[in-house]
């Protein structure tokens, strides 16, 4: 099958020279879970070709009532090689590199960031995020052709109407956000420039508890949330939407 084939549906929105553009840009994802997955999946499915994906984690059970390549073959398997082989069948031409690695301070310099043209947060650990934001951030700040995208807490809501793009410092009602702003206040250490982000304006809904056999019920409320892959899901392609939406704009 002819590219011109594949990619017909978004070569009659970018044109060929934006299609050209679309399929020169880098593009770097971190966490290729609830959110990171349909992101993905968006940006090769648009036409992406140079993508690479990061993730430590293998797929297990509860991974398959939201993620995109978690499924009951797939339990086990390394989330960025699961990943890896969808799209691979999308496109076997797209340069997918696929990094079982943790993205932190101490590992930042691994990732040669500054090769990218885009780079998108999905990661939930709020210490790492933080980290990748002032990075990111502060490359987008040096550099303008990167551009970067995150996403804020997507678990505990079930209304797909509430979710919304804002810049980070404007963000209303989500505790993720709240959480990096007070971080960042008390470290005294900034993100070097604005950026957007994806979030819910819902009020988060409670855990409920797992009802044992024996009437008790058990759930870490701290540490695992209820999450559904329609919200999950939105999030992630907007994610997505927003790179495309840039290279559009540039190719008008």
């Amino acid at each position: 099958m002819e590219k011109l084939d594949l990619f017909n549906r978004s070569q009659r929105l970018f044109g060929e020279d934006g299609m050209l553009r679309l399929q020169q840009k880098r593009v770097i994802l971190f966490g290729v879970g609830g959110v990171g997955s349909w992101c993905a999946e968006s940006l090769v499915r648009a036409g992406v070709t140079h993508l690479t994906i990061v993730d430590s984690d293998k797929v297990c059970v509860t991974n398959c009532n939201r993620q995109l390549m978690a499924t009951t073959r797939t339990i086990g398997q390394v989330k960025v090689q699961a990943m890896k082989e969808r799209l691979s069948e999308i496109n076997p031409d797209a340069e997918i590199i696929a990094l079982q690695q943790i993205y932190t301070q101490e590992t930042a310099a691994e990732f040669h960031l500054e090769t990218y043209d885009y780079i998108i947060d999905a990661i939930d650990s709020l210490k790492d995020k933080a980290d990748l934001i002032l990075h990111a951030t502060a490359l987008s700040h040096q550099h303008k052709h990167i551009q970067f995208f995150s996403s804020m807490g997507a678990a505990l809501r079930i209304d797909p109407t509430k979710i919304q793009v804002a810049e980070f410092w404007n963000i209303k009602g989500d505790a993720l956000a709240r959480a990096l702003r007070n971080k960042f206040k008390r470290n005294k250490e900034f993100p070097s420039s604005k950026f957007k982000c994806v979030y819910s304006e819902e009020t988060p809904l409670e855990n409920k508890g797992i009802v044992a056999q024996d009437g008790s019920q058990s759930f870490d409320k701290a540490q695992i949330n209820g999450s559904l892959c329609h919200i999950t899901g939105i999030f992630g392609m907007t994610l997505a939407g927003l790179v495309l939406q840039d290279i559009y704009t540039i190719s008008r």
